[in-house]
């Protein structure tokens, strides 16, 4: 038996490779299920699976309506914080967020990516952190090894593939700093989460 590249395998990488195989068969299937649950238009019924996933969410945290996952016990969510409609976490890595953070529909976070250089198209895994007091705005995609400091802000559409310090506001394709926040010291809590969303 060989793999991909087409490298003669032993029995032992045979018996790991399967294994790994049907693991992931199996998350692949799991996760298929939670997508369904993620449609189910009542709240308290979806954190309950996403907990039972091994997503970490804190008090009074929402997830509304058709957001994904993938590996969501890698996954945690602080206080207060909402992840707007069809967003997708990616927990491949680390991914934290942080508490009273708002993060708009169809939001995509990445922890994983392919490195485009190597000769079998190896994945890079890295961390990305998000941290309190954040507005991510529609349709923001982030992507590996990136933390988004306290209180920062992410106009619509933009691509985050660096670091952004706090309280700083970013936009475009890549995102770029347009100006900071005038409050340093935000205090705010976010509205409660909506029952049928």
């Amino acid at each position: 038996m060989k793999d991909r590249l087409g490298n003669k395998l032993s029995p032992s990488q045979i018996t790991q490779k399967g294994t790994i195989r049907i693991q992931t068969i199996l998350l692949e299937f799991w996760l298929m299920i939670l997508s369904c649950i993620g449609h189910v238009p009542i709240h308290c019924f979806r954190l309950f699976f996403y907990r039972l996933s091994g997503l970490k969410i804190g008090k009074k945290s929402t997830i509304h309506c058709g957001a994904r996952f993938f590996n969501p016990q890698n996954i945690s969510i602080g206080e207060g914080t909402i992840i707007g409609d069809h967003a997708f976490l990616d927990g491949r890595a680390k991914l934290e967020i942080g508490s009273h953070t708002d993060i708009a529909s169809q939001v995509l976070v990445y922890n994983a990516e392919h490195n485009v250089h190597s000769k079998d198209f190896e994945p890079v895994i890295k961390s990305v952190k998000i941290g309190n007091h954040v507005f991510i705005g529609p349709r923001v995609t982030i992507l590996p090894d990136v933390k988004i400091g306290n209180g920062a802000i992410i106009a619509a559409g933009a691509v985050v593939a660096k670091d952004i310090p706090d309280f700083e506001i970013h936009a475009g394709v890549p995102a770029k700093k347009i100006g900071e926040r005038k409050n340093k010291n935000p205090q705010y809590r976010l509205g409660r989460f909506m029952l049928f969303q």
